[in-house]
């Protein structure tokens, strides 16, 4: 007993104070990353290339980036004229490695050195691979051992060190430069290439929550905990901005919302938070050759606010109609007949939460967390497919439970002031501004997704 009380005890520990030892790739899991370094040797020209492989990518691409040849063929990608004239690259030195990543999976980190087959003074390079792929992509041109630098549109120098360290400033809009053209001047004799240079890869450290899909033996003691600790880092992930919160409040006051309502609400979240999880893991898995997964993100979040607006322009009209019924009713009819009315209104108010309640939880569940993407991915690549399952719906559950909460807090306090000798104008207006706070997040959402999708 004690032994699993100690255990317990471990696993808690590693999950809730070192979530990040081994933390996800710094430009997110989806990310391919390109740096090209054209370096002007003497009468020489190489070509330094570097590519950054995020968890994902490398879980769908670590075969075929790893397999002998890949640096000449990645070299087909990879266009260099000299005076107008296309030059051959070939490979002189390749070093491939792999670190560990989040969830247990792996990053791949693959350095070319090439060298350019013909000389010239005008250059022009465009980096081909990978089109459509999101994440960091550099060019520099440099000169050294009697070669020089007319003039350049990029500059000498790395920002990223090659991919080693990537600016912090510049993580949320990294660079996007994949061409370079200059005028040269190349020196007389020979040059020296680059080198690749020695870069082991780090430790492999594991923590959080994902950790625990690496684990031999789970007992049923240390799988109750994993569970716990899942929900938990969902419930986490729900307070994070972006997930609904502002919009199952605004939607419960709107349209008079109940505690079974709050509930409805969170269960919808956690059937489609889930299956949208499943949803990107397969297109992962099975279709990422003709559907890029993360090209796929700005699309569920136009679709979530275009369910956003739907939702809050259905709510608003209503709650404008009733208010208008209202005034109507005040001028031609008495207080007991008002109160029947009142009574009609109520019942109206539920039907409409009650049809509302699949779109706003669609609308509020539809995009899935990244972080349990990964922890699917790895639980297929380490055979735990039955456990991997398990914590994305009990983090799904953490999720849920947090909209739910904060949904029955917007019920009863609600239902608090309701109780108040508060009748003024402002409280009566409340239901409508609700509504209308839930069609301006709507049209916040959508604008927000439409460059990730034109």
């Amino acid at each position: 007993m004690k032994a699993l009380v100690s255990a317990l005890l471990a696993v808690a520990a590693a999950a809730l104070l070192a979530p990040g030892s081994a933390s996800a790739h710094p430009l997110g899991n989806f990310t391919v990353n390109r740096y090209a370094g054209i370096e002007l040797s003497g009468s020489d020209t190489y070509v330094r290339y570097a590519l950054d492989l995020a968890e994902i990518p490398t879980y769908q691409l670590s075969a075929e980036v790893r397999a002998p040849g890949y640096p000449a063929r990645l070299a087909r990608q990879l266009e260099l004229t000299l005076d107008g004239e296309r030059v051959p690259l070939l490979v002189l030195e390749s070093r491939v490695v792999r670190r560990p990543g989040a969830g247990g999976l792996t990053t791949l980190r693959l350095d070319v050195v090439y060298v350019a087959v013909g000389s010239g003074a005008e250059l022009v390079f465009q980096d081909r691979s990978f089109a459509g792929r999101i994440g960091w992509r550099e060019v520099t041109l440099s000169a050294r051992d009697g070669a020089s630098i007319v003039r350049s549109d990029v500059p000498s120098m790395s920002e990223s060190s090659a991919l080693q360290k990537y600016p912090k400033d510049l993580l949320r809009s990294p660079l996007d430069v994949s061409t370079a053209a200059a005028v040269v001047e190349l020196g007389d004799g020979p040059g020296s290439p680059p080198a690749v240079g020695a870069a082991p890869a780090p430790e492999h450290e594991s923590g959080g929550f994902e950790a625990l899909i690496e684990r031999g033996d789970v007992s049923l003691g240390v799988l109750f905990l994993s569970l716990l600790i899942a929900a938990f880092w969902g419930a986490v992930h729900a307070l994070t901005p972006g997930h609904g919160k502002a919009l199952v409040a605004a939607y419960l006051v709107g349209t008079k919302g109940t505690p079974r309502h709050a509930f409805l609400l969170g269960g919808t979240v956690t059937i489609a938070h889930t299956a949208g999880v499943f949803a990107i893991g397969i297109v992962t898995l099975a279709l990422s050759q003709f559907i890029l997964p993360e090209r796929l993100y700005p699309w569920l979040t136009l679709a979530s606010g275009l369910l956003v607006v739907a939702v809050g322009a259905s709510v608003l009209r209503q709650r404008l109609r009733w208010r208008g019924r209202r005034a109507h009713d005040d001028n031609h009819h008495d207080h007991g007949h008002d109160h029947g009315h009142d009574h009609h209104h109520h019942h109206t108010g539920d039907e409409l939460t009650s049809k509302g309640i699949l779109g706003v939880g669609i609308a509020a569940g539809l995009l899935p967390c990244p972080s349990a993407l990964v922890v699917l991915l790895s639980a297929i690549a380490l055979h735990r497919v039955g456990l991997g399952l398990a914590l994305i719906l009990a983090f799904s559950v953490g999720l849920a439970a947090t909209i739910t909460g904060i949904g029955l807090v917007a019920v009863f306090a609600r239902r608090a002031f309701g109780r108040l000798s508060l009748d003024g104008p402002l409280i009566r207006t409340l239901p409508a501004v609700s509504a209308a706070l839930i069609l301006v997040v709507g049209i916040a959402i959508t604008v927000k997704a439409l460059p990730g999708v034109l």
